[in-house]
Parts: structure tokens; sequence; C-alpha cells
């Protein structure tokens, strides 16, 4: 990670990506929900870096598209009503190119 900083934000770290050059990584969450606070827009619960994609050149990769088309989904079928605690929970897993 740190050969391919382009720039930080405190903890966060901008790395460079190209289509054929860098990594991808597999991101598993719980839950995605609109930020007004990330610059992507997106805010992801519990994330984790599930594994390195070797295997995946990163033009194959997952774009913040992807994240918005799980959010509108999501959206369209959330329920009205809060759900009762622990119910309904989720895991998803996207693969962003990093």
């Amino acid at each position: 990670m740190r050969a391919n900083t382009i720039n930080r934000f405190g903890p966060v770290r901008e790395v460079s990506h190209e289509a054929d050059k860098g990594l991808v990584l597999e991101v598993a969450f719980e839950g995605l929900q609109r930020s007004t606070r990330h610059k992507s827009g997106v805010a992801m619960r519990f994330p984790r870096i599930s594994r390195l994609r070797w295997d995946k050149p990163p033009r194959e990769a997952d774009r913040l598209e992807t994240l918005e088309k799980m959010l509108n989904s999501d959206a369209a079928s959330a329920p009205r009503t809060s759900p009762r605690k622990g119910a309904g929970k989720r895991r998803d897993a996207a693969t962003i190119d990093s």
C-alpha cells in the first residue's frame, strides 16, 4: 500500500490505480448508507478487507457505481419501520479497485 500511496488524509490513503496496474482488494461489509462525510458519498458499516485478489486485474474490479446500485436497491426494498434489534443482518462483499 505504501508504495502505491498518492495522497494521505489522516489514516486514509489514496492509492494509484490504473486499468492494468494496482491491487484489487475484496471488501466485506455489513451494510451501506449515504454519507456527506466521505468523498465517495458512501459509508460501509463494519468494512474489512477479506482478501487480496491477485487473480483479478483492476479493470475487472467493481467501482463506486456498484455500491450506488446496491444502495438504490436497498432503498427500494427497505422496510418503512425500524426492524427489531439484531433482525435482518446482512453480509455483502464487493471487490473494490484500490
